[in-house]
């Protein structure tokens, strides 16, 4: 099968994963170039990965290029995709796929007028983990799922990243940053939302940054830091969800499933791999077999993978655009739920991302 060539806009702090799980775990992926507008953070990933740097018009006009992975900012997302489109190309961008569902609506809409792809992260719902998960379900192990909980719960960012200001800026916060995950997580698992109700609250207005290198730097807050809310499931699950970028610390495991017959603890949405538990009425937690593939490692860039092979068999890819929009519009759902005092019903839908039943390793195609 020919190889589909790659051109990365942005160079950041996530680059690296994506360019390790590129060059090491999809053949199928020709990366033709790296771009950002920081010349020296481009020229250093190229230096680490053995790859040249190129201009963002570059890339745009190399006919080789059939894919722009847009791993810029969030409040890029959506003018790097419409430079994608505009130039032909399908375009896979970090998550969300935009700041708002507005601007997300914008790029798909772009992408249907063009006939082309777009997808976004995360891709960590299609690793060994949630896939077993998925399959469990799928068997119906747990009976009728009836409701769940998400957790993800912090002090914040500004602990760690080097450049942290853009997770509390409009398009920030930790439902827009970590929300993806568990929410992408939850669709795959149980099907599209129907329905959001929320309250948000932003404790603090400034942050302090403790990493290096503007470790003492005060940043303005322009986004909610602790959101909760409930999702109703079109399939009749209610899921309670909080994620928060103001708690010390928490015993709550990531994501866990209810059923009519059986609890399942699903893996951390963030990784690939992870536990994967089962409680059957009247019985006790056991851990099940991870039998599906990719869940040893980080395989970040899998999503842009099952892309390049969806387009050369022509079939639908997974981290597809009515998906990322999807769970775009829940997630902004929750902020306009707090902020109107009401539940909103959700307009966008989409299908479950199709299991992930063959490995992609080696060219093998993913049915």
């Amino acid at each position: 099968m020919d190889k589909v060539g790659i051109g990365i806009i942005g160079c950041g702090n996530i680059s690296g994963a994506y360019l390790k799980a590129m060059t090491s775990a999809f053949p199928i992926l020709d990366i033709r170039g790296l771009a950002d507008l920081n010349r020296d953070m481009a020229e250093a990933k190229a230096s680490e990965f053995n790859l040249s740097t190129r201009t963002i018009d570059e890339l745009l006009a190399d006919p080789k290029v059939e894919i722009i992975v847009n791993l810029t900012v969030p409040k890029a997302h959506v003018t790097v995709g419409l430079q994608a489109l505009e130039a032909g190309k399908h375009t896979y961008s970090e998550k969300p796929l935009g700041i708002n569902f507005a601007e997300g609506k914008k790029l798909a809409d772009a992408a249907r007028a063009r006939n082309l792809r777009i997808g976004a992260a995360p891709d960590t719902f299609l690793g060994g983990g949630h896939q077993t998960a998925r399959t469990l379900i799928d068997r119906g192990v747990i009976g009728q799922p009836v409701g769940g909980t998400a957790t993800f719960m912090c002090p914040g960012h500004e602990r760690w990243h080097p450049n942290p200001a853009f997770y509390y800026e409009v398009g920030g916060g930790p439902m827009l940053d970590m929300g993806p995950y568990y929410i992408t997580d939850l669709v795959n698992l149980l099907g599209p939302v129907a329905q959001v109700g929320g309250f948000a609250i932003t404790p603090r207005k400034q942050r302090v940054i403790t990493s290096e290198p503007r470790n003492g730097e005060r940043i303005p807050v322009h986004v909610p830091t602790h959101v909760a809310g409930v999702m109703a499931f079109a399939g009749g699950a209610v899921v309670q969800i909080t994620m928060s970028f103001d708690v010390a610390g928490h015993k709550h495991v990531p994501l866990e499933i209810y059923g009519t017959e059986g609890t399942l603890i699903v893996p951390d949405p963030n990784h690939f791999g992870g536990q994967v538990e089962y409680l059957r009425k009247g019985g006790r937690f056991e851990e099940q077999p991870v039998s599906a593939p990719y869940a040893d490692g980080n395989y970040r860039s899998l999503g842009v993978a099952d892309m390049a092979y969806a387009i050369r068999s022509d079939r639908p890819h997974r981290a597809n655009g009515d998906l990322a929009l999807h769970v775009l519009e829940v997630m902004e759902a929750f902020h306009t739920a707090a902020e109107q005092g009401r539940t909103i019903s959700i307009v966008t839908a989409t299908e479950r991302p199709a299991p992930l039943s063959e490995s992609l390793i080696d060219g093998r195609l993913a049915k």
